[in-house]
């Protein structure tokens, strides 16, 4: 069982839930301190449970419709599915048994989120196609994961906001942006099989410029959202190692040199996003 278990959460990269999560529990604080709404403890597991279960339905998907590829990767063979651990067809099943507890999940969360989540679910298995015809599959990618905390938002509100769409914007561009220095991996590869990246587009170089802008419009919202949203001297340590994190991206990866993009993507994304929620969850609750 635990090895099963184990399997399963290999296949969708489960350490890979600390990229969005933080601004899910975010966008949930921002509704319980910055609104009349109050906090309550099942609304806090049901939004948990929804981020668990949509990340999981989409990461397994595209498992699933990329085996065939994953198959013809030095990269990526080594994956469940290439490697037989997990079949097509089980990992299929996974995708639906996830997809109806998030949708289980928002049923009890209320009606707006109910309504929407097959919408939320379209975004997040969508982005698996979108590498076969359009070079942007990082900015669905982005805009998969920027659902976080305005979802969250709205499961304690039941409307929208601009502090929550400002911060999920943030989340778009931060995540579109690291996920180009990582496809950097696969330039070759995918111009090999006419798959569509923005590596395979515009070059090395030319992705490193493109990150480097959709990081700058990132590290820009995390100013605007700091002064629109009231915040204090915490959200601003926050926000400035929120920064520091991704200029220190485009230091480590060099067009020549992609040996450092495993600590880009993972290490420095991972700690952005963790110091980043942390301080702005931390100035809510202490200053207020």
């Amino acid at each position: 069982m635990i090895v099963t278990v184990n399997k399963y959460l290999s296949l969708v990269k489960f350490s890979h839930t600390i990229f969005a999560m933080p601004f899910a529990l975010t966008g949930f604080f921002i509704a319980t301190t910055k609104t009349d709404s109050s906090f309550s403890w099942q609304s806090f597991v049901l939004v948990v449970l929804c981020m668990v279960f949509a990340r999981s339905a989409a990461m397994a998907f595209n498992r699933y419709l990329d085996a065939d590829i994953d198959r013809k990767n030095p990269r990526t063979v080594n994956r469940e599915i290439p490697r037989g651990v997990i079949t097509e067809k089980n990992a299929l099943t996974f995708v639906i048994v996830n997809c109806l507890l998030f949708i289980g999940c928002t049923w009890f969360i209320n009606l707006l989120c109910f309504i929407l989540s097959p919408v939320a679910l379209l975004v997040v298995l969508g982005y698996s196609y979108t590498k076969r015809f359009t070079a942007l599959c990082h900015m669905v990618l982005g805009l998969g994961l920027s659902l976080a905390p305005v979802g969250a938002y709205l499961a304690v509100t039941g409307h929208f906001a601009v502090l929550p769409v400002l911060l999920s914007f943030l989340v778009l561009c931060w995540v579109a942006g690291f996920d180009i220095i990582y496809s950097l991996q696969d330039e070759d590869f995918d111009r090999s099989l006419s798959l569509n990246s923005i590596p395979a587009w515009l070059g090395k170089a030319g992705a490193l410029h493109f990150s480097e802008v959709l990081h700058l419009v990132a590290g820009g919202l995390a100013i605007t959202i700091g002064i629109y949203g009231g915040f204090h001297w915490l959200y601003a340590i926050g926000a400035l190692v929120f920064i520091i994190m991704l200029i220190s991206q485009h230091l480590l990866v060099k067009p020549n040199d992609l040996s450092r993009v495993n600590i880009a993507f993972m290490t420095t994304n991972g700690i952005a996003s963790v110091v980043f929620a942390v301080f702005v969850i931390a100035d809510m609750f202490i200053i207020g």
